[in-house]
């Protein structure tokens, strides 16, 4: 007899509901048909990386936890885009925003939070937002390519990585606190101090004891006016200064509600077979705003859910882990010191080192760490299971030991902590979870069981007890496995390409095969590599693969954050024409572009063009691709040189063209830009480029390794040359020596520093191995075509192109 499936609706796409749905699953597979709403038009990605992708540490694709094929696999209906407004809770039925109306059985309330926003005069200017979702991520970084001072209110965790992002973006960047030192509610103040200098050092300005009473401006934020009459200049206003839970829907409802949606140790509300958890929901008085709680409540409501035993949620002990460009702080319990406890403190000032014990009828209740955090994981699961540490407080103070690992009664204290104690905390990953992975699922390597279980996946702070636990239960089956390009192989950049190279593999499918990738159709950090290193090798034979490559270079175009794209035509060294301009602006009105603006490589950028205009514009612009999109030549940019300025020695203009038409459409391992200055006064800011080319009296100076976004660099010397035809075979020497040895997706900058500029010096300088390497590029160079030209050309890829019916939800 055929059971009916129960209808379970999931308000909310975050980690903590969707953690709830996977414990779900696992339970009870066939029990619901489930259906999730989300406001946003990503699927389930992890909030707490949003500070690696401001910082450019990940993208989007890189912290997406479940893709939309995890939702199609598992029969899961998702609207994105879509807010739920009303709850039904007779006819038990939800409403969204788009008008999709969704019955339930069971119906689980995981809304998360809403930024909390300082009701100041002004807050409400152009400028003024906050740090909670890859949306206010995508704002940042647009605003740091055309402003540059930031300030930051709310000197806590979100504050600082918010801070930090910006300094990553190039912003000036002062962080307002009102406390007298950074962080209180999670460390103590000499921790802070300590912090607050590392933060200093890296260019970070902090206002203190400073009370915000206005932002200032007309239409856009211009400055921030404190209680005291002082001020502060900004282009940019991050606050950063708290989560308040978002009820509005469960209040609509009837839903009781206080601080957060009130509910009980199985996440129940008042009101039957409505649930809440997460950010949302109020647990005997505490809303917790940590990813730990959030799954552990998740996985107390599964059970429920799937008519599982569970002893029900009865709190959390949190603990915070920060790091910040290389600054590791750890705190966890009760860390300043309440009535009757006593503390252990040690501070190193020459290596940065700062740990501290609070100890309570020899207990440990909270713990401190800066500089050194290996001991956190180790430190926060004695305070949570309310182990004795008495005899043995210096050796936790000064470094666990091996005794110090072990129980009371002897045992090792990993085989001694409880099956659903959570080991990964970014990812909810519990013991049970990586002990099932490795003695039921053949996991015997630290890689593999993040391939299984996604433990260590995120910041990596757990990686020391996953390899504990992996030699508790593997035993001498656990092996060391280096980390490779992903984590679909061992396999490093120059062992990949030397196999491709041995045994002639000409395709990424063939690649994966041989040298045994573990996921069958690779991921998003191996198939676009892959795809160029192949590409790289065989110019002549192998076939760019499109769909390894990414949204912007599949449509050779850069997609804004509306969807929209932008359209860069190359203006060889920025020289243009009034025929041209007019031309350009004559399309610009045609296709109604919103905005047309001067780039910082001296070209003319037309932003908001619909996709399926992009064809017909190329055709009628009738200029070549000027490569905004890819990893590719991007801009060669130029000053007047000698052709109008006093001070010029050399044609700029004329060696900045040559330049660009040498090497336009180049693929590279990431994007590339070039700069020719006509004179040392340096205009075009060639000393900040990949290659950088100025003009002295007599010859040129050849620069190499420069970098002026995220990570700002200055170049290298490379060497000096006399004629023109010099500066040209030692830039494609350059080029295809960079092509050939850096790694996918790593600039000039960070290679010249991996491998030092000297060991390039010696592998160029024979004037055979230079011409040999020009040849080399020559060749790739001939095979490339302009890619605007052949899509208006061949009908078939124009049909890409073409518009398609779009609903505002998506559903899978």
């Amino acid at each position: 007899m055929t059971v009916s499936r129960k209808k379970l609706v999931l308000v909310g796409n975050g980690m903590a509901g969707v953690r709830a749905v996977e414990h779900l699953l696992k339970l009870a597979p066939e029990a619901y048909d489930i259906t999730i709403f989300g406001a946003e038009p990503h699927p389930n990605y992890n909030r707490i990386m949003l500070s690696s992708v401001l910082a450019g540490g990940a993208s989007m694709e890189e912290i997406i936890i479940n893709d939309l094929e995890w939702y199609r696999s598992n029969n899961i209906t998702l609207h994105t885009r879509q807010t739920v407004t009303s709850i039904d809770t007779v006819n038990r039925k939800v409403v969204s925003d788009g008008g999709i109306s969704a019955p339930y059985d069971e119906l689980i309330l995981a809304t998360g939070s809403d930024p909390f926003m300082l009701p100041l005069p002004g807050a409400d200017k152009e400028g003024v937002i906050a740090f909670r979702d890859i949306k206010d991520c995508e704002i940042m970084q647009e605003t740091s390519k055309s402003y540059k001072k930031a300030v930051v209110i709310g000197g806590g965790l979100l504050g600082l990585e918010a801070a930090r992002g910006l300094l990553h973006l190039g912003m000036e960047v002062s962080v307002v606190h009102i406390h007298h030192y950074i962080m209180e509610r999670q460390l103590d103040e000499a921790a802070s101090a300590m912090l607050r200098k590392e933060l200093e050092g890296q260019g970070m300005k902090f206002l203190l004891r400073k009370q915000s009473e206005a932002i200032l401006g007309k239409k856009r934020v211009k400055g921030l006016l404190f209680a005291d009459g002082s001020m502060e200049d900004a282009d940019l206003i991050v606050m950063a200064v708290g989560i308040k839970p978002n009820v509005a829907l469960a209040k609509t409802g009837g839903i009781e509600v206080n601080r957060g949606i009130v509910v009980n140790d199985y996440m129940e509300t008042n009101i039957p077979h409505i649930f809440a958890v997460g950010e949302c929901a109020e647990h005997r008085g505490i809303a917790y705003g940590l990813v730990a709680p959030l799954y552990e409540q998740g996985a107390v409501l599964a059970k429920r859910l799937a008519g599982a035993a569970t002893e029900g949620y009865a709190g959390s002990v949190t603990s915070t882990k920060l790091k910040v460009s290389g600054v590791d702080v750890f705190s966890a319990g009760q860390f300043s010191e309440p009535e009757g406890s006593r503390a252990l403190r040690f501070q190193d000032e020459i290596d940065g080192i700062y740990k501290k014990l609070v100890i309570q009828d020899d207990t440990l209740i909270g713990a401190v760490l800066f500089g050194d955090t290996s001991d956190g994981a180790q430190l926060f699961s004695m305070i949570k299971n309310k182990e004795t540490v008495k005899g043995k407080e210096k050796e936790l103070l000064l470094g666990i030991s091996a005794d110090a690992l072990s129980s009371s009664g002897g045992g090792n204290r990993l085989e001694a902590m409880a099956e659903d104690e959570i080991i990964c905390g970014c990812n909810g990953v519990s013991k049970g979870a990586i002990a099932e992975a490795i003695q039921s699922g053949g996991c015997t390597s630290v890689g593999e069981i993040r391939s299984c279980t996604k433990a260590s996946a995120s910041c990596g702070g757990c990686k020391p007890l996953v390899e504990g636990l992996l030699q508790l239960y593997a035993g001498d089956a656990a092996v060391t496995v280096k980390e490779g390009i992903c984590g679909c192989t061992p396999m490093s950049r120059d062992e990949i390409v030397a196999e491709i190279k041995r045994m002639e593999l000409k395709s990424v499918k063939e690649v994966m095969n041989v040298l045994g990738w573990t996921q069958e159709e690779g991921c998003s950090k191996c198939r676009p590599s892959l795809n160029y290193y192949l590409g790289m090798l065989w110019p002549e034979e192998y076939m760019d693969e499109k769909e390894s490559r990414f949204t912007n270079e599949r449509y050779h175009a850069n997609i804004q954050k509306d969807g929209t794209f932008s359209v860069v035509p190359r203006i060889y060294g920025g020289i243009t024409s009034p025929a041209e301009l007019k031309k350009i602006a004559e399309i610009a009105e045609k296709f109604e572009v919103p905005m047309v603006k001067f780039t910082g490589g001296q070209r003319l950028d037309l932003l908001g063009v619909k996709k399926e205009d992009l064809p017909k514009m190329w055709e009628e612009l009738d200029m070549p691709s000027g490569h905004a999109y890819g990893k590719t030549l991007r801009t060669v940019k130029t000053c007047v040189g000698s052709t109008f300025c006093r001070f010029g020695t050399q044609d700029a203009i004329g060696m900045g063209v040559r330049l660009e038409k040498e090497f336009e459409r180049l693929n590279a391992p990431a994007k590339v830009k070039l700069a020719v200055s006509g004179c040392p006064r340096n205009c075009s800011e060639a000393t900040i480029k990949d290659f950088g080319v100025v003009a002295i009296d007599g010859g040129w100076e050849l620069h190499v390794g420069g970098n002026g976004g995220v990570h700002v660099r200055a170049t290298d010397l490379l060497c000096v040359v006399k004629t023109e035809d010099e500066v040209v075979e030692w830039a494609s020497a350059y080029l295809q020596y960079y092509r050939e040895n850096a790694a996918w997706n790593e600039r000039t900058s960070n290679w010249v520093e991996r491998v030092g500029v000297e060991s390039i010096k010696k592998a160029l300088e024979k004037p055979e191995e230079r011409l040999a390497l020009q040849k080399r590029i020559q060749t790739t160079l001939s095979r490339m075509t302009d890619p605007w030209k052949q899509i208006v050309n061949e009908p078939e890829l124009r049909k890409n192109f073409e518009p398609i019916a779009i609903a505002q939800t998506e559903t899978v």
